[in-house]
């Protein structure tokens, strides 16, 4: 059994941290007086130092602290909060985020100037960076004699195991010296002896008087990382308690001395009675966090692949044991084929759920590439996100994320307007940038829209013709014109930038929703803006199919693209002849001949079928010579060879063991809208 590594643990924790950090101070961006925000977001800064020290990460934790010192002197009110400071802790957060992966790379003065532009952000008067890393902990700074102070008797205890697990208590005492003077005694009474003491085990529990300025709320963050699973009881006392709660030490000593001190032998050391948890203020929360976490479990997603493979390959199983059964008489047989075909089903379906995400996974990231294009341009946008619930494959959310940025990012600089040109055109300020996702039968439909300028139809038509896509005047429809975008090297841009202009960023977009299986739709405008939506599958690793013959070949339909079946039978085939379409509830609908298509070079069935495909409002039939039946489909990626045949989008295995193709429901509809505008232009 595989140990996790306490370090990647750290990691994928941090990076949680980090987003939720991220998210505060966007937040935090439209409502600069919110307290609990800014609360939310110190809270944030505290755990990623106190942790990161716990782990060795100490580049990081020193580089926190600044950030963390910041937010303190906002919430006690010294500073107010700007759009400047939180500028400066976004751009430290992404440096905090280099200091997790590359802890011991050589990241220059970056962090230097980012504290610089910190200390300019709260008025100079955060403490001057230095040029390497410090340590985290530092010498409690003497108080104004004037202010007043409390005294606290803390007494806490940690799992044995807490240093296994890369908790180091050295480091909450250190936390604890950084509040105020303290002296610091270590019980030893539970050291087990030497023969049978672990090394590896921590079996000392502390006794700290604190005299501090600060209140209750501030020792309680110190053990905030670890209060889930350790004993703590915090006392306030009086000042002539405070002088005789623990007599040790007069002057507070670095906490390595204090303990040191500590393990000489046991009658050194007053009599110490092991202390009984006292509830505290944020203990019942914390029961609760502690529940909830019980209630998950943290899962690689490569084991989540593996197990995708294994029942995929349950499947192929499950089909070759159905069809022995029904091709035999042996009734026990046809039972447990019939309960293997239930459960395998079952399991399928569960399998499936286990990979699916919410797309608000991938929305929130473009929350700070919004702010920063905002702040680049000079533009004002709002971001505004609809159905983040809904829920997607997380292998669709990982290939969109990179499409998704060159979306955005032409919205914001091809789209939207500067303040100045919206107000001119009797528009709001701010522009919009809208981010939706909702679910359509088997496929997600993901979009773009912003209410700009929309796409000048004039400019698109001339730097085609003058890049040779197409011919000079030749004719288009609208959606062609507007496709024609996504072409390489395609830009209407006047100059080139940061943002745009290589026509490089709709390439991509096209050729990874393509490589999922989607389609693309555009509808543009002038003056009222652009919508761009992607129709993506829900996932790429089992779907329902239907199982049809063509010839003597047999192909997988989409389910979810079926709307229904028909039956074609010879004498309306022949009288189709040359027009192709059926006449379907008053509504013409071109059909497509796969017999012809795939030239079979067979002669049709008596009975053919027509299959009604359909993605969103087109629709298109697909004239087959017999319906197989339902089929749970593996996806079997197509080999480099058939990489570019765009009729098929994967391949299965059947459970005679021969191979099915799977149809590419987008292009075929495609194909038959244009074989419909063909016809319709010909008279």
């Amino acid at each position: 059994m595989s140990t996790l590594d306490p370090v990647a643990v750290f990691r994928t924790e941090a990076a949680e941290c980090l987003e939720a950090i991220e998210a505060g101070l966007l937040d935090l961006t439209h409502q600069l007086d919110n307290k609990d925000l800014v609360d939310a977001v110190f809270r944030g800064l505290h755990t990623l130092k106190g942790s990161g020290a716990m782990f060795g990460f100490e580049a990081l934790a020193a580089f926190t602290h600044h950030c963390e010192t910041a937010f303190d002197r906002v919430r006690k009110g010294e500073v107010a909060a700007t759009s400047e400071l939180v500028a400066a802790v976004l751009a430290a957060q992404d440096h905090m985020r280099a200091l997790v992966d590359q802890p011991d790379a050589d990241h220059g003065d970056i962090g230097h100037k980012l504290l610089t532009q910190l200390q300019a952000a709260v008025g100079g008067r955060e403490a001057a960076p230095a040029a390497a890393p410090a340590a985290v902990s530092v010498p409690a700074v003497a108080r104004d004699a004037a202010a007043k102070k409390n005294s606290w008797r803390i007494r806490f205890s940690l799992p044995a195991n807490s240093m296994a697990n890369g908790t180091n208590p050295l480091g909450l005492l250190d936390e604890l010296r950084d509040l105020g003077e303290c002296t610091v005694r270590a019980n030893t009474s539970a050291i087990p002896p030497l023969d049978a003491l672990a090394p590896t085990e921590l079996h000392i529990s502390w006794d700290v008087t604190l005299t501090s300025e600060q209140d209750r709320s501030a020792i309680d963050d110190v053990f905030i990382f670890v209060l889930d699973d350790m004993e703590l009881s915090v006392e306030e006392i009086s000042g002539q308690a405070a002088a005789t709660a623990a007599p040790v030490e007069e002057k507070a000593a670095p906490a390595s001395v204090a303990v040191s001190a500590a393990l000489v032998p046991p009658t050194t050391v007053p009599e110490f009675r092991p202390v009984e948890a006292v509830p505290a203020k944020r203990e019942a929360p914390a029961a609760v966090s502690q529940a909830k976490a019980a209630e998950n479990v943290r899962v690689p997603a490569e084991r989540l692949d593996e197990l995708m493979d294994r029942v995929g390959e349950l499947v192929i199983a499950q089909s070759r044991l159905s069809q022995l059964a029904s091709a035999s008489a042996d009734i026990a047989l046809r039972s447990v084929s019939e309960e293997i075909e239930r459960l395998s089903g079952e399991l399928r379906d569960t399998m499936m759920v286990l990979r699916m995400v919410p797309v608000a996974t991938l929305f929130s990231r473009f929350r700070r590439l919004v702010h920063d294009l905002a702040r680049e341009t000079g533009k004002v946008i709002e971001l505004v996100t609809e159905g983040e619930s809904t829920e997607v494959d997380k292998t669709v959310i990982e290939r969109l994320a990179d499409p998704l940025v060159h979306l955005v990012r032409n919205s914001i600089d091809h789209g939207l307007e500067t303040p100045a040109d919206r107000l001119a055109s009797g528009k709001s300020e701010a522009g919009t940038v809208t981010l939706s996702a909702r679910q359509a039968g088997g496929e997600v439909i993901i979009s773009i829209k912003d209410d700009g300028r929309g796409i000048n139809r004039e400019r698109v038509r001339a730097k085609a013709e003058s890049s040779g896509l197409i011919q000079p005047g030749q004719p288009l429809s609208d959606s062609e014109l507007l496709q024609l975008i996504f072409a390489p090297g395609f830009s209407t841009a006047a100059a080139i930038t940061n943002l745009s202009g290589r026509g490089v960023g709709m390439d991509v977009v096209k050729k990874t929703v393509e490589a999922l299986r989607g389609a693309i739709d555009i509808v543009s405008v002038p003056g009222q803006g652009s919508e761009v939506s992607l129709r993506i599958p829900l996932t790429l690793a089992i779907i329902d199919g239907l199982l049809v013959r063509v010839g003597s070949g047999r192909y997988v339909i989409p389910l979810s693209a079926v709307e229904e079946c028909l039956e074609l039978s010879l004498e309306e085939d022949l009288r189709s002849r040359g027009r192709s379409f059926i006449s379907l509830r008053d509504s013409l609908v071109p059909f497509l001949r796969l017999r012809d298509l795939f030239r079979t070079g067979t002669k049709p069935d008596v009975h053919q079928k027509v299959v009604v495909i359909s993605t969103g409002t087109e629709r298109v039939g697909l004239v087959v010579d017999q319906i197989i039946g339902d089929h749970q489909t593996v996806i079997k990626s197509m080999s480099k060879l058939h990489n570019n045949v765009a009729t098929f989008s994967g391949a299965t295995i059947l459970g005679d063991g021969s191979v099915a193709l799977i149809l590419d429901v987008g292009h075929l509809v495609a194909a038959g809208q244009q074989q419909e505008a063909q016809l319709r232009v010909a008279g």
